[in-house]
């Protein structure tokens, strides 16, 4: 097997021969673009070299030295002398690495090992191939490597070696803006000489951004700095005067731009491609590879605008391809029940996360306003945000004003789901409307294990919130018509809904402290849970183990009995629930235990919570005058009401808990037909391939694994997406120096240390601390317990967050945007709920 291949040889399934670099410019030569001659010294030549060292094994000082020292193997010499001489007598070239984890879709590793360029001779060339070999093993390269979660000793290194251009000028050329990603634009770096000090920032270069045939921005950069070829080899950096004349003509960037869309078009991606322009003015390909910042979007006709259902969730991380598989399920029943249109196309997925197409809503004047006021209450920021782009995009022009599809819409569902008598009941009887939502559980949990996973998805889960959201909507209906009635301050009328009874959330964490309160009360088990080393994953094991003790045992037994379903991101079926993997709870025991204020338990909290709320109703009801009846009767029907509003959510999470049940079923049986290798692997894929009756599924789960990975790394994620690739904000004056604005939440003002937490497993809150979140939801609630304020990027005034907040009494800001960047662990924060407004002191 040669261990020389020509770049005309070379294609993209060669990448574990000639690494992401030569495959992406053999490709490219392939499809007939301009590419360099010149040819690739294969990884079978590295390892020929770097195998006797296993330089994984070492320190990288110590492999790199292990690969400098030896010489290139004659064999190899060899053929590098021939391929060479191919290209010419003498002629420059440049060597440059292409790594086997080099150029891919999801890690560039751009610059992380070495080129040389202007190399002249073919003693020089081994040289030079020996040194890239050697940039393997970097400080900069093995950091990245593991940032990016590549082994070490999966990696090989080939070479790539290329006859030079003489560049008049050079740069860089990306099919779509990396800043915003915007797929619309290309952007354009460039000066004179050669590329490398554009591609390391050695120089201030002329700017350009081309939108379809314009070139909508020219910034000319002062280009004092060339890296220019030296005639025996090698490149010498010079420094000249500022020069502001454009370096390219108007001609030349829209040859770029052609060339661009034609590599772009090639690869199906945004590509970052490096180029140069020789004094005879031909243009040349140098390098061109994914743009691998670039959130993905959608592949859909026209302009859409998506908003990420997932991440409104609470759910930052992916989702798993069963998780996702769920949701498709449900929505169509969605589509089915709710549109009455099968085919909608409201649910999409990028980024293996949950979008939702708001485009046909935000163009029906009627489906704009329940977009917006919906947002509103749940994720204000985002709310915000569209409503700023519905006024100065002319895309989302109305295009549907009559409200009468939607009326008759509403009156059907209505209809159908008994939605009026719900509410009558409700609001005449409350007591009743309660035990009626909560004697639902056993029926639909029932009916879940009565089907099949699918059936239990499509069958079980909408229905539930027609039959419970009417009582919560009531309550918060005649919260609303008192805060018409009655002049309210700012957090009034939020102080009506803290210490709410009849939340199921609250009551399991109060159940949670409850089982505090007996490991307090046992020796053994309160020295266990407050030590402050104690590790919540072993103690797991020993609880499944039974090896806790047995206050310990018991009492967490009797809590996951009732409350095991849950989860954190329990909306995704591919995560386990708590009765699996129990080690968070057993963490947030831990800082209960360490609770030693009694004025900071939870239930203490709570009561204080509850008595606030009490006595706000009284209040409002004086202020009333002769309406205080009217006002006392809406008020107390709201706090009766109104905590059911997490109800809904609770019933299909029970759903999801036993479609689980159902998928680590048939889990086993894959695993044990020796069709997947664990039977977790089953939660990768979808229902499509577990009800497969035969074939090999290992690859599949393999390939799915990798990329969701991936994904557990990228951030941001956008909360709302346009199918250009942008990411609109919210224009929002800017802020105090050391002040973060948000949407109050929960009124009252803390000041204490803050504890940033990106996923509640394994976090430690100490008592009192102000809780940092992207998002959070029921599974994040035990944190609260024990939490003196929250600050979340994501959420509105009646999101899962706020709520919990109001009800345990907490200050909280929510959709405060930039807060898990600004705010540091242990910086002194305080947040006051009633303005919005968190302030960081830094000393």
């Amino acid at each position: 097997m040669p261990l020389v291949i020509d770049l005309h040889a070379i294609d993209a399934t060669m990448v574990p021969r000639v690494g992401g670099k030569a495959a992406n410019l053999g490709e490219l030569l392939r499809a007939g673009l301009p590419v360099p001659p010149g040819f690739c010294v294969t990884t079978d030549a590295y390892r020929t070299v770097a195998t006797p060292h296993a330089p994984a094994g070492l320190a990288p000082e110590a492999a790199r030295r292990a690969l400098l020292d030896t010489p290139v193997p004659p064999r190899v010499h060899q053929e590098i002398l021939t391929a060479y001489r191919a290209l010419g007598d003498d002629v420059p070239v440049a060597v440059r690495s292409s790594a086997t984890a080099e150029d891919l879709p999801f890690a560039s590793f751009a610059g992380q090992q070495d080129t040389c360029l202007n190399v002249i001779g073919a003693d020089a060339v081994a040289d030079a191939v020996r040194r890239c070999w050697a940039s393997l093993w970097t400080d900069r390269a093995v950091a990245y490597r593991e940032t990016n979660g590549i082994a070490h000793d999966t990696v090989s290194l080939a070479v790539v070696v290329q006859r030079m251009v003489g560049s008049a000028v050079s740069g860089v050329l990306f099919t779509a803006d990396p800043v915003t990603g915007d797929r619309g634009r290309m952007v354009i770096d460039a000066a004179p000489g050669l590329g490398e000090a554009v591609v390391s920032g050695a120089v201030n270069p002329d700017h350009f951004v081309v939108a379809g045939d314009t070139i909508v921005e020219r910034r000319p950069g002062d280009k004092r700095v060339a890296v220019r070829p030296l005639p025996g080899g090698g490149t010498e950096q010079i420094t000249a005067d500022a020069d502001e004349e454009p370096c390219l003509t108007g001609d030349q960037i829209h040859r770029l731009v052609a060339l661009g869309a034609a590599v772009r078009d090639h690869y199906g991606t945004p590509q970052d491609i490096e180029w140069a322009i020789d004094t005879d003015g031909v243009l040349q390909l140098t390098q061109a590879r994914p743009i691998t910042t670039l959130f993905p979007v959608p592949e859909r006709e026209g302009f859409h605008v998506y908003f990420c259902f997932s991440l409104a969730q609470g759910l930052e991380r992916p989702i798993t391809p069963a998780g996702r598989a769920a949701f498709r399920e449900i929505a169509r029943t969605v589509n089915e029940i709710v549109i009455g249109d099968p085919g909608a196309t409201g649910y999409t997925e990028a980024g293996e996360r949950i979008f939702l197409d708001l485009t046909r809503a935000l163009r029906d004047r009627t489906g704009r306003a329940f977009v917006l006021r919906l947002l509103g209450l749940m994720e204000a920021r985002s709310a915000r945000t569209l409503a700023e782009l519905c006024d100065r995009d002319p895309r989302l022009s109305l295009d549907r004003t009559s409200v009468r599809p939607a009326v008759r819409r509403a009156f059907r569902l209505a209809r159908r789901f008994h939605v009026p008598a719900t509410a009558v009941r409700a609001l005449v009887r409350p007591e009743a409307a309660v035990r009626h939502a909560h004697r639902l559980e056993a029926g639909v949990v029932a009916g879940a294990r009565a089907t099949t996973a699918r059936g239990a998805l499509r069958e079980r889960i909408v229905p539930v919130l027609p039959a419970v959201a009417p009582a919560a909507l009531v309550g918060y209906g005649l919260l609303a018509l008192v805060g018409r009635i009655v002049r309210t301050g700012p957090g009034e009328l939020q102080t009506v809904l803290r210490g709410l009874p009849h939340n199921v959330t609250t009551e399991m964490d109060l159940a949670l402290e409850g089982l505090a309160d007996t490991l307090r009360a046992d020796p053994a088990a309160a020295r266990l849970f407050q030590d402050p080393d104690l590790n919540a994953a072993g103690a797991a094991h020993a609880y499944r183990d039974g090896l806790l003790p047995p206050a310990a045992q018991q009492g967490l037994a009797a809590f996951l009995d009732r409350w095991g379903h849950r989860a954190v991101a329990e909306i995704d079926i591919g995560l386990p629930r708590w009765s699996e993997d129990p080690s968070y709870l057993i963490g947030v025991l831990g800082n209960l235990l360490r609770t030693e204020d009694p004025a900071a338990r939870p239930d203490a909290v709570f009561a204080r919570a509850r008595a606030d709320a009490e006595a706000m109703v009284e209040r409002l009801a004086r202020r009333a005058g002769p309406r205080a009846p009217l006002v006392r009767f809406a008020l107390r029907r709201t706090r009766l009401l109104a905590g059911l509003r997490e109800y809904p959510k609770y019933l299909a999470v029970r759903v999801l808990a036993v479609v689980r049940e159902r998928i680590a079923e048939r889990g086993a049986q894959l695993h044990a037909e020796g069709r997947i290798d664990d039977p977790r692997d089953v939660f990768f894929l979808d229902f499509t391939e577990m009800e497969t009756e035969g074939g090999d599924l290992r690859g599949t789960v393999a390939h799915r694994r990798e990329s969701y990975a991936r994904e557990l790394r990228r951030r941001p994620v956008p909360r709302v997406l346009l199918s250009d690739g942008t990411a609109p904000e919210e224009h929002r004056p800017p802020a105090a120096p050391g002040s973060l604005t948000g949407t109050p939440a929960s009124v009252g003002t803390v000041t204490a240390p803050a504890r940033v937490i990106m996923d509640p497993v394994g976090a430690r809150l100490e008592p009192g601390e102000i809780l940092v979140a992207p998002s959070t939801d029921p599974g994040w609630t035990p944190l609260f317990l024990t939490a003196g304020g929250l600050v979340m990027e994501m959420g509105g005034a009646n999101s899962h967050g706020a709520v919990v907040a109001r009800e345990y009494g907490i200050p909280a800001v929510v959709g405060v945007r930039g807060a898990m960047d600004a705010i540091r662990t242990g910086e002194t924060v305080t947040v006051d709920g009633g303005a919005g407004v968190v302030s960081v002191r830094r000393t």
